[in-house]
C-alpha cells in the first residue's frame, strides 16, 4: 500500500482548476501508476473530506523547441476529486490580506 503523500503529488493552480471550486471539484497532480480508488482514499485520509466521485486524465507532454533541437516536457495524471457537500480543501481557498 502507497502512502497517501505518495499518491497525491501536487494541487492543480489554474483558472480552470479554481473555477471547478464553485461546483465542489478540486484538481491535483497524481501518481501516474495510481488508481481512483486509490486517489480517493489518499484525499480522504490527507484532508478528512468525504469523495463523491474521482476523473482522471492522462496528459501526454508537449513537445518544445529548444536551441539544441527539440525537448519534451513529462506526461502527467491529473485527477478531478468531487467532494460531498459542505466538505471544502482548505489549501484552494483564497487568503485575503
Amino acid at each position: 500500500m502507497k502512502s497517501p503523500r505518495d499518491v497525491i503529488i501536487r494541487p492543480v493552480v489554474s483558472e480552470k482548476s479554481y473555477a471547478g471550486l464553485e461546483g465542489n471539484s478540486y484538481t491535483f497532480l497524481v501518481y501516474p501508476g495510481a488508481n481512483k480508488t486509490e486517489i480517493k482514499e489518499a484525499i480522504q485520509q490527507i484532508w478528512n473530506v468525504r469523495v463523491r466521485n474521482v476523473n482522471t486524465l492522462n496528459r501526454k507532454g508537449k513537445v518544445k523547441r529548444t536551441r539544441l533541437g527539440t525537448g519534451k516536457r513529462p506526461d502527467e495524471k491529473r485527477a478531478i476529486v468531487t467532494l460531498a457537500e459542505g466538505d471544502v480543501i482548505e489549501i484552494f481557498e483564497a487568503k485575503g490580506p
